[in-house]
């Protein structure tokens, strides 16, 4: 996935959690964001799913677990997916790049 387009997920997963505390604290209009807060949780579910499925894949973050698992539940597969494989890291060892 292209950096720019994994940015602006990443914006889009924000901004819904963002808007999701807004209408809770109540200091948002109604209308649009009527449904922030349903779609936050189903977002959070999601991610904890996918926390579930691809633990392995997410201890390969380089830095604590907690904060792979902190970005894991913002942003999903966004924060997992480009995280390296050492399996096609050792295939590639030989590649002049």
């Amino acid at each position: 996935m292209p950096h720019a387009l994994n940015l602006l997920l990443r914006g889009l997963c924000l901004l819904t959690f963002a808007a999701a505390l807004a209408r809770l604290a109540g200091i948002s209009p109604g209308g649009l964001l009527d449904r922030a807060p349903y779609t936050a949780a189903a977002l959070l579910a999601i991610h904890a799913g996918e926390l579930l499925l691809f633990m392995p894949r997410v201890r390969r973050y380089r830095g604590p677990l907690w904060v792979s698992v902190a970005l894991t539940m913002l942003y999903g597969l966004l924060h997992w997916m480009p995280l390296p494989d050492p399996a096609a890291q050792n295939e590639g060892h030989g590649d002049a790049r």
